[in-house]
């Protein structure tokens, strides 16, 4: 599946506009594309970049009184920009289904975790499943929203990507992992291992203006999931929810949850496959 340039949304003709551009050669020529490459990121953001602008904009100017709580109104939110991104054809309908997949899975993670207290959310609202408001759910949405959307837009293609059972089975075991680990060994540690006996000879092939670059696929979900700690660190400073050792007072987030978002990125992965099929890097000259 590709985003068609032609013109069905505003960004494909934006982007389109880009891509026909006429750099000359040497430095100003990477220097576009690599300014093109962080306007593709930041476009292929665009849902986690409003809901973390939302967690902090509420943070700082909500009004303490205000007749909806905050929760409720991050709610409502959530749900109004993703349904303004499918009516502006930001996404599709396919996408869609598979963030609503994201949504469901991390809503049940929400509700064990909290009842086993690994974190919590200190404010008021009434749009909540037992402890767990209903915006929640967004965050991890948001994860699944910037996968599928910078596969299609940078064009993924891989080489040596591994059989799809096997991955399947993989992120099978991480997300059993995430509650099993509570009363059974934590195999964390193996689940590292056995990404890396699939994933280690897999390269991600992606195209930010018309030259295909590569880099290996574990480097690649490293770097989210470092982004994604550093969000997870300005959510927490906003109160959107708390750990155990930031109730008397925010602090840095664990590095160790570094882990947690790796692995968390492999089942991303998996779901968003499910949409976009992994296909075979470009043979011969680049599109």
């Amino acid at each position: 599946m590709s985003e068609s340039p032609s013109g069905a949304t505003r960004f494909a003709r934006i982007r389109a506009r880009l891509e026909a551009a006429q750099p000359t050669h040497g430095w100003q020529a990477g220097s576009y594309e690599f300014c093109l490459f962080g306007f593709k990121q930041g476009w292929a953001c665009l849902f986690g970049g409003l809901m973390l602008a939302l967690l902090l904009g509420t943070y700082l100017f909500y009004p303490a009184n205000a007749p909806l709580a905050r929760y409720d109104f991050l709610t409502i939110a959530a749900l109004s920009i993703q349904l303004g991104m499918l009516a502006l054809r930001l996404e599709s309908l396919d996408e869609a289904r598979v963030i609503l997949a994201f949504h469901l899975i991390g809503t049940v993670m929400e509700l064990f975790k909290t009842q086993v207290g690994s974190w919590s959310y200190p404010e008021p609202g009434l749009l909540k499943i037992g402890a767990v408001p209903l915006f929640s759910g967004f965050m991890y949405a948001a994860v699944g929203s910037y996968i599928a959307r910078v596969w299609r837009i940078f064009a993924f293609r891989y080489d040596h990507y591994p059989p799809r059972w096997t991955t399947w089975v993989l992120a099978s075991a991480i997300y059993v992992n995430f509650f099993a680990h509570h009363w059974l060994p934590d195999i964390r540690l193996a689940l590292f291992a056995m990404t890396g006996l699939l994933f280690w000879r897999t390269q991600v092939w992606f195209t930010p203006f018309r030259t295909a670059r590569s880099m290996p696929l574990l480097l690649g979900w490293f770097l989210v999931a470092m982004f994604i700690w550093f969000a997870e660190n300005i959510a927490t400073f906003s109160n959107a929810w708390l750990y155990p050792t930031q109730r008397d007072g925010w602090t840095l987030v664990s590095p160790a949850k570094l882990g947690a978002w790796y692995l968390l990125m492999i089942i991303s992965f998996v779901l968003v496959a499910a949409l976009h099929e992994p296909k075979p890097r470009f043979h011969g000259r680049d599109r």
